[in-house]
């Protein structure tokens, strides 16, 4: 049986910043990540900065791997501004896309960085607001 976590996909995404390209790629992402909250199909979108090493870190949540194609078709503009900022490093799947996903993420990765599937063992997903606690 497939359940909807069985189809999850978690991306991590490692990229270095180009020298000079900080507020370039802030402003990017910061485009990026408007336009996929409005239009998007993910579940959810973080990006984190570690300026002192000039490293992102982008996590992204998939319900499955349509969904992760359907990013691709609609946020390619978005893609493209923000590599003009930086490389990807390391790139890092979790959970098991499609045949058709993971071949094109090895096309379009090549040998420019790692790029690792690591397969679920266990888990589940919960976004729903946690209830207020009120006082007595």
């Amino acid at each position: 049986m497939t359940t909807q976590t069985d189809t999850t996909l978690l991306f991590h995404n490692t990229m270095r910043i180009a020298d000079g390209h900080l507020e370039g790629f802030r402003a990017a992402v910061g485009r990026a990540v408007d336009f996929v909250q409005q239009h998007g199909p993910q579940l959810m979108v973080q990006t984190f900065v570690d300026e002192e090493r000039m490293l992102a870190h982008s996590f992204q949540l998939y319900r499955d791997s349509d969904a992760v194609r359907l990013h691709w078709r609609l946020a390619d503009p978005y893609i493209q501004e923000v590599t003009e900022h930086c490389r990807v490093e390391r790139f890092e799947v979790f959970g098991e896309p499609d045949e058709d996903v993971t071949a094109r993420m090895r096309a379009m990765l090549g040998d420019r960085c790692p790029l690792t599937f690591c397969p679920r063992i266990a888990g589940f997903v919960r976004f729903a607001a946690a209830p207020t606690v009120q006082s007595a």
